[in-house]
């Protein structure tokens, strides 16, 4: 959206057109609780995406987990990376111990094969089993559809009796000449026999689930299923919900009614003729009414706008159905013949023609028959474009078809009508597209833009239907297209974390120039800077997109202008969380992919680009990030031209920064390391590091802490990781000479020491001095009481007040009782052991989507050895200068055999902002704190 809600939760792929901050989401911390109500009947932002697996509560442990099985790993997993070499990939799942992806980049897992693609998954997975720890005997099949390049891609459900398991299958990729190209998927070892029953019922299940996503009503589409639902606590009987009002998926525990995980479906942004452009009204290629054809996709006697692919109608109040007058009609017999009305205005031009008047009520039915006619053609062409080879997005890959029954509902002119002739504020200025999994129709929304009464300096975007911009159309469709390739073994998409949800902007970006420019619709010569995303919507300006799409590394700041955070030229990996001014941004980091595959396109050609692009999608882990996908489309180039272009690849992406040495913990890592390296040569040099641990508050040596090359311990080129012994000594053997700038040492409550460390064939000693946060509840903390509202549900409750993240945070409802006063909101902490407390730190600042007047001003600080008899630690007053940044608080007593802590918030800084309550300022219903750290020695 380009209009800035007050609390935005979008997460993971919501939105698509504009630019508006993506908080992350997550859950409580206390185990199967609850739902958490909606934080304020006023707040109008979506849920945030949800994951029980991935919990901040369970963020550290996890974290923890993978650190060591990294270091330590099994047997079974250092048997088959040894057997891959150095560029194979063996990644495993912490929830599961089992492989989240086993693969190699310069060959496949095994030759080639006359064996049925299923029986040689199978086989591998029977010769395996000690490290898929599963029998293959009780897969089911789910899924088995062949690529247009010959490639089965096969997906096996794990079951509990006749209850599929969510999430955690397998699936296979196997060549056309019968090569297991790679497994993927991380299933569970050890499954129960069977399940709890359910108290809940299926009804109940979507009733929780619409009043989680705040639908007011249910729709054909919605059904629930029993699934499994794996949990670090182990395997949970919930029901699969799908809720389509407003596009969510959902699993509710069938025990508890508790929310496991929360899916947003949709993408934000933005026989007869008819008569239509190609581009958008008044290109200078494409912007000029035609007419043409709709017999391939229309019926001769179609009496309104329902195609083979797509079904277009005004949902002017926006209730998601083609109520009576809302679909469009022949013109006359035979036609949809409807020309294009002008209106003038401050930004109407020859180029940039405009098709209402924000100022003039229900002056969009002047063009409303024609807009809902343009749409039908556009995505009727794009569907034909996707399906075609070389991209081959067909009906067994997924795609949208009406005889499948999940045709693409395309509501145009959306909310056109929601405040007397015009659109309200939450229907002006965007796009969106859901896409739940294959075999329900997914829904398109068209709205008008600008805002209605709005001086174009405030909102300077052409008046017109978004859904007149072929860019903008082809965008939202290949949401559909990435959201139904990149998916778990069970179809349901996967592109929920920072680094995978910015990547489905940058292939809805790239996929729509790439075929206005192979069209010849959009000019793109060696020249950089042309290719200005949304061209039309903007009149030419880079407002919706920082930068054009087609900016290479070092372009000149008079095209390629960057971001004063991140830069000129083209962007890189490094730039990743630094484009936008709030950090971490999914269309803004997504142009650093976009960029990259237009590289590719410039250095491969278009037909091959594309192949490869696609290709990497069915291939792709869950939840990837930007390696993963340059490793999935390494890997599809052996399958599609057996590798020829492997050199041509690897130097665009090293000339973008995700070179051989590049870094990321995973996809949800929003400061990956970039570099610009190739991989080093066969029998290239290679060295080891050795060091010790120490504690930094006791100066003792350190057992179990985890010493890791970030980008380098999931068993991509050998895994460089290992663990401390109990005198804090650890090595890494066998490491390509290189310069590393992401090792780290920390885990289990340490907090995490980064250093850039360079390996040649001597053998080095990197030492490390680690500090303990006590009340991290990854090192074992928890929060055993709590007051005030719990914001769980928004990813803000009060675990995230312990998750050494200074990402997210606690906040609470603000009751105001005079001035600056609020009624106390506290949260107790429980520390692993007794501890004799050396410093507590606290971070004010505010989150949650609240401005900075809700971070804490007055506070108290508590300390008890036994959670009874307490002692005031700690008290004063937290101001501006105190934000973003952990503050040690002045302690006069409480200090010795200290065991638990006990925070208040008792103020907020509405007053350090200059105002008072009651008033629009966050502060005046909010408070809010973003960590609590506790450092010293055990008493």
């Amino acid at each position: 959206m380009r209009k800035n809600l007050r609390r935005t939760l979008a997460g993971g792929v919501v939105l698509a057109i504009g630019i508006t901050p993506a908080a992350i989401g997550a859950g409580p911390a206390m185990a199967y609780a609850p739902a958490a109500p909606a934080r304020t009947a006023e707040s109008t932002a979506a849920p945030a995406n949800y994951d029980a697996r991935h919990d901040p509560a369970v963020t550290g442990m996890l974290q923890t987990k993978a650190a060591m099985l990294a270091a330590k790993p099994p047997a079974s997993v250092s048997d088959m990376r040894s057997e891959l070499g150095d560029q194979g990939i063996v990644d495993l799942d912490p929830l599961t111990g089992t492989p989240r992806q086993v693969a190699k980049l310069d060959g496949f897992l095994t030759g080639p094969s006359r064996k049925p693609a299923v029986q040689v998954a199978r086989d591998y997975l029977r010769t395996h089993a000690d490290l898929f720890g599963v029998d293959p005997a009780t897969l089911k099949l789910s899924r088995d559809y062949v690529d247009i390049e010959g490639t089965s891609h096969l997906s096996f459900l794990q079951r509990v009796g006749d209850v599929p398991v969510f999430g955690n299958g397998i699936r296979a990729d196997v060549a056309k000449n019968g090569a297991l190209i790679q497994m993927t998927g991380s299933p569970v070892k050890q499954l129960p026999a069977g399940l709890a029953g359910a108290r809940l019922s299926g009804d109940q299940a979507l009733q929780t689930a619409r009043r989680d996503a705040r639908e007011t009503r249910s729709t054909t589409s919605d059904n629930a299923k029993l699934v499994a639902f794996p949990t670090v606590g182990g395997v949970r009987l919930g029901y699969q919900t799908l809720t389509m009002q407003s596009g969510y998926l959902h699993v509710i525990d069938a025990q508890t009614g508790r929310i496991l995980y929360r899916q947003s479906l949709t993408d934000y942004d933005a026989g007869p003729d008819a008569l239509v452009w190609d581009n958008y009204p008044g290109a200078p290629a494409g912007g000029q009414q035609r007419r043409v054809s709709l017999s391939k996709w229309v019926t001769p006697y179609a009496k309104n706008l329902v195609g083979n692919s797509s079904h277009v109608f005004s949902d002017l109040n926006d209730n998601n159905v083609a109520d009576a007058g809302e679909d469009v009609g022949q013109s006359s017999p035979g036609h949809f013949k409807y020309p294009l009305k002008q209106f003038s205005g401050d930004l109407c031009t020859a180029q940039f023609q405009c098709t209402w008047d924000p100022f003039t009520a229900f002056s969009w039915q002047a063009n409303r028959a024609m807009d809902a006619t343009q749409l039908l053609y556009f995505t009727s062409v794009f569907h034909d474009h996707l399906q075609a080879a070389p991209i081959g997005f067909t009906r067994a890959a997924g795609n949208f078809e009406t005889r499948d029954g999940d045709a693409v509902e395309v509501n145009d002119l959306d909310g056109a009508n929601t405040d007397n002739g015009f659109p309200d504020g939450n229907h002006v200025d965007n796009a969106n597209m859901s896409t739940p999994p294959d075999g329900t129709p997914p829904t398109m929304q068209m709205y008008l833009q600008p805002a209605p009464n709005t001086p174009t300096e405030d909102d300077p975007y052409v008046p017109s239907d978004v859904g007149n911009e072929a860019s903008s159309v082809y965008h939202e469709y290949t949401h559909g297209l990435s959201n139904r390739l990149v998916v778990d073994a069970a179809g349901v998409s996967t592109l929920n974390g920072p680094q995978s949800g910015a990547m489905g902007e940058a292939w809805s970006d790239w996929y729509a120039y790439d075929y206005l420019q192979k069209e010849g619709l959009e000019k793109d010569t060696a020249k950089p800077g042309e290719l200005v995303i949304f061209e039309y919507s903007t009149a030419g300006a880079n407002t919706i997109r920082t930068e054009p799409l087609d900016c290479t590394v070092g372009a000149p700041a008079s095209v390629c202008p960057g971001r004063p955070t991140a830069g000129t030229g083209g962007y890189t990996y490094g730039d990743f969380g630094h484009i936008s001014r709030r950090g971490a941004e999914v269309h803004a980091d997504g142009e650093i992919w976009a960029q990259t595959l237009w590289d590719l396109r410039t250095a491969l050609g278009y037909r091959l680009t594309e192949s490869l692009v696609t290709r990497a999608m069915e291939l792709a882990p869950a939840d990837p990030s930007y390696l993963d996908m340059r490793n999935s489309i390494l890997m599809a180039d052996l399958v599609v031209d057996k590798g020829r272009h492997q050199r041509d690849i690897w130097k665009v992406f090293a000339n973008r920064g995700m070179g051989f040495f590049a870094a990321t913990v995973d996809g949800s890592d929003t400061a990956p390391v970039e570099d610009f390296s190739l991989p080093p040569a066969p029998g290239s040099p290679k060295g080891s590091i050795a060091g010790t641990v120490t504690d930094q508050d006791t100066g003792l040596p350190t057992a179990g802490v985890a010493v890791t090359f970030g980008g380098h311990s999931s068993g991509f080129a050998g895994s460089y990781a290992a663990v401390t012994d109990a005198a804090g000594h650890y090595q890494i053997k066998n490491i390509f000479a290189g310069t590393y700038q992401k090792v780290s040492a920390g885990g289990a409550g340490f907090e995490k020491q980064v250093k850039t460390v360079t390996v040649t064939r001597r053998p080095a000693t990197v030492d490390w001095t680690v500090r303990r946060d006590w009340a991290a509840s990854q090192g074992g903390a928890q929060v055993t009481e709590f007051s005030g509202e719990d914001s769980s549900g928004f990813g803000c409750g009060p675990g995230q007040a312990i998750d050494m993240s200074q990402g997210t945070g606690w906040s609470s409802d603000s009751v105001v009782t005079g001035g600056t006063a609020i009624e106390p909101r506290f949260i107790t902490v429980q520390l692993p052991s007794a501890v004799d407390v050396t410093s507590i730190e606290i971070n004010p600042t505010g989150n949650c989507g609240d401005d900075p007047s809700s971070s804490t001003g007055d506070y108290r600080v508590e300390t008890s050895p036994d959670g009874t008899t307490w002692t005031a630690a700690a008290t004063g007053h937290f101001g501006p200068d105190n934000r973003d940044k952990m503050n040690a608080v002045p302690l006069s007593a409480g200090t010795t055999g200290v065991q638990f802590v006990r925070y208040t918030m008792l103020g907020t800084q509405v007053a350090d902002e200059g105002g008072s309550c009651p008033s629009q300022f966050s502060g005046c219903a909010f408070v809010d704190t973003v960590e609590l750290a506790v450092y010293g020695a055990t008493a």
